[in-house]
């Protein structure tokens, strides 16, 4: 009889053990996570202007016409006071437009709006000029005549330091002979950017790929550290060569520009 009722009770007692699991389940649909949602952001040809004034001016020094375009690419993240949802989360991890980030590395100075915004403009305040030495250094100009002013509008931190030292050298010297080191090309690329020339990781290389692809770019420069990350999710027809350093990036523009020597692949 005792066992008979036993049977009898299970299903409502399993019931019952499931309606904390339920809410359980229910509460982390709708708690925030420590989280950011990122997608493909702006890019910004670095040979051009933006908002109407030049990205990089140079005085001091004669400059040259140039074709094609070098594009700075970036992502767009959720603010660090917006908090992802679990069904947010999800969806981004099945999608290859987004991207699910830990926000400490999306933001890594914490703290609030301002404080961001100041921390990323001091981060590229650095970042051009870093890039302002590379360049000089690279071309034998480091003699303090020429003075190079870099503008990106809002953009901060420090991932278009390859970029803006690309940029400088297409403007003031090309491809050393008279040619561009774009070769007419759209582009574009990220990596950071030390005095001496050593390019560093950033993140976010593969949503960065599919803006730079939305934007025309054929060409993708990519800190070799991260080549595996961004052949996860490569455009179709876009190229992309590993760089460590300003000096093997401009190498391997040269060589793609005149078709002679050999290009490296991730």
């Amino acid at each position: 009889m005792l066992s008979r009722l036993s049977r009898l009770s299970r299903p409502k007692a399993v019931a019952v053990c499931a309606l904390p699991v339920v809410a359980l389940l229910a509460a982390a649909a709708f708690a925030p996570l420590p989280f950011a949602l990122a997608q493909p952001g702006r890019t910004v040809d670095v040979l051009g202007e933006s908002k109407g004034d030049p990205v990089i001016a140079i005085t001091g020094a004669a400059t040259r016409e140039t074709r094609g375009e070098l594009r700075l690419t970036t992502i767009e993240a959720t603010g660090p006071t917006v908090s992802a949802r679990l069904g947010d989360v999800v969806d981004g991890w099945f999608r290859t437009d987004r991207a699910v980030m830990p926000r400490d590395a999306v933001y890594p100075s914490g703290g609030d709006v301002q404080e961001i915004e100041k921390y990323n403009k001091a981060e590229m305040k650095e970042s051009q000029e870093a890039a302002s030495e590379a360049a000089l250094s690279y071309l034998g100009k480091g003699d303090g005549d020429i003075d190079i002013e870099l503008e990106a509008g809002d953009i901060g931190g420090p991932s278009a330091g390859l970029l803006f030292s690309l940029g400088i050298i297409d403007k003031l010297d090309g491809d050393g002979s008279g040619g561009d080191l774009t070769g007419g090309r759209v582009i574009a690329g990220t990596g950071t950017i030390e005095a001496s020339g050593k390019v560093g990781p950033v993140g976010g290389v593969a949503l960065k790929t599919q803006a730079a692809h939305r934007d025309g770019a054929t060409v993708f420069l990519v800190p070799e550290a991260e080549c595996s990350d961004a052949q996860a999710e490569v455009p179709e027809g876009m190229r992309l060569i590993p760089v460590t350093t300003l000096k093997g990036a401009v190498s391997a523009l040269v060589a793609l520009e005149r078709g002679k020597g050999s290009v490296p692949s991730c």
